[in-house]
């Protein structure tokens, strides 16, 4: 059964016979806040031919904490190169880093290639530059290369199929945390996602561009692990809350884990949606995000969170609690394409307004001030999920109230906080979805999405 539902999915990967093998490089990132340093795990032939695009091979972007290039060894010529982050580099930004080296796991995907080629990482110097970190020899003859293929755990379903993988950005949404009672739950929470993504603008406009696939495999008990209040759970793939010490903040440490799941489907990005009902989820650009299932806010996070995974958009608050440590000595402008340093000369198209722009900031502020004591207070008490929700609906209405009376409220500018960061950061609107629970992006993230849509479906770029 298990034999045939393999052959069965490599049936749907079209076109079989004109798709390259895909080429999975495993890696461990390691080091501490001022060091890091590759090492290779394995280099694996997934069981699916490559789902991308190969008319846009080239990444142009600039966007990420790190690049890859797959480089012809003969020629010198780029074959493949991709934009990424990963959750060592968010690690590195803690306390914890200061004191301690860790290792992560991570994972680099490319087309098969004919030949020997070179893979060289870059990650960003202190002036935000790419500067070559790591390289690797790969021999696509090597008998070190794991090529044997397992039956595959559960077949995929098709939520959203509009053409050919080669050319639709493929969102593939993983479960975690649902038992095997729960797998309908899992496809109805994924249809559900899904449907709501297409209607936040510019997804709306582009879903014609997207398939959709879901893929689970039961765990032995519903739910996932939340260490704060001593909950354990074995996952699909290894997700929990409490990453970095943030109850809300929910990833995967355990790479191999959802990789080995996630091979089973034609994937360009990988949404991971958990069964929990505490607000929680993560994004990391080119690596994954995840959402909890069941929360009152959850259509929000997933489109949020997706925001940093698919397109390497910033978060734009600044007073909710974070892992990170603050940022020292002179801003270095951000790579991300929504956030700036240069309130003078910002990265993107403004209105006819004063740089900095002004907004109500003091008052957004000592308004914020009390929702994050109460916020803490809930959380302290261990109060019902309810009742946070009940703040944040309270929050997002006094906030939208107050924004509403600035006269740049719909205006393109430099409105000061942003990145964490209160003071020496930018953002180009005064709201999004990327500042508040707001239900839209502002124009330079929508611009920003749109491009990396571009990136996985237009045809090659006329010379």
């Amino acid at each position: 059964m298990r034999i045939a539902l393999f052959v069965a999915l490599l049936a749907f990967a079209l076109p079989v016979a004109a798709a390259p093998a895909t080429l999975r490089v495993d890696l461990q990132h390691a080091g501490d806040a001022t060091s890091e340093r590759f090492a290779l795990d394995r280099v694996v032939v997934e069981p699916l031919p490559w789902a991308g695009n190969p008319d846009r091979p080239i990444d142009a972007s600039g966007r990420g904490a790190h690049r890859f290039d797959v480089v012809d060894e003969a020629s010198g010529r780029v074959l493949y190169s991709r934009g990424y982050s990963t959750v060592f580099g968010e690690w590195r930004t803690t306390g914890e880093a200061r004191a301690l080296q860790r290792s992560f796991q991570e994972s680099l995907r490319f087309p098969m290639p004919a030949k020997p080629v070179v893979l060289k990482v870059y990650s960003r110097d202190a002036a935000n530059r790419f500067v070559e970190a790591w390289s690797l020899r790969v021999d696509p003859a090597s008998p070190d290369i794991e090529r044997a293929a397992r039956p595959a755990p559960a077949a995929p379903i098709a939520i959203r199929r509009t053409g050919d993988p080669a050319h639709k950005v493929d969102l593939l949404i993983l479960g975690d945390g649902y038992a095997a009672n729960e797998l309908g739950k899992f496809e109805a929470d994924a249809r559900r996602f899904a449907d709501h993504l297409f209607t936040v603008s510019p997804f709306r406009e582009r879903a014609a561009d997207f398939n959709v696939w879901a893929l689970t495999v039961p765990v032995p008990q519903s739910g996932v692990s939340r260490p704060s209040t001593g909950t354990y759970r074995a996952g699909a793939t290894g997700l929990r809350y409490d990453i970095f010490g943030s109850e809300r903040y929910a990833l995967t440490l355990d790479n191999r884990a959802f990789r080995e799941l996630a091979q089973y489907a034609p994937y360009d990005v990988v949404e991971i949606v958990f069964n929990g009902a505490t607000y929680g989820g993560g994004g990391i650009f080119g690596q994954f995000s995840t959402v909890a299932a069941d929360n009152d806010w959850s259509n929000y996070v997933f489109v949020h969170e997706f925001g940093h995974h698919f397109a390497g958009l910033a978060d734009e608050y600044y007073t909710s609690p974070v892992a990170y440590a603050p940022a020292s000595g002179p801003r270095v402008e951000p790579w991300e394409p929504n956030v700036t340093a240069d309130s003078a000369h910002p990265k993107w198209a403004t209105s006819h307004v004063p740089l900095p722009t002004p907004w109500p900031k003091a008052e957004f502020e000592a308004y914020e001030r009390d929702v994050q004591a109460r916020r803490a207070k809930l959380r302290a008490e261990r109060r019902p999920e309810a009742e946070m929700s009940a703040l944040f609906r309270e929050e997002q209405a006094h906030v939208e109230a107050m924004l509403a009376r600035s006269p740049y409220r719909r205006a393109t500018g430099a409105f000061e906080g942003a990145n964490y960061e209160a003071t020496g950061y930018y953002r180009p609107q005064m709201q999004c979805l990327m500042f508040t629970r707001a239900d839209a992006f502002c124009d330079v993230c929508r611009a920003a999405i749109g491009s990396v849509i571009d990136l996985y479906t237009a045809a090659a770029p006329r010379r």
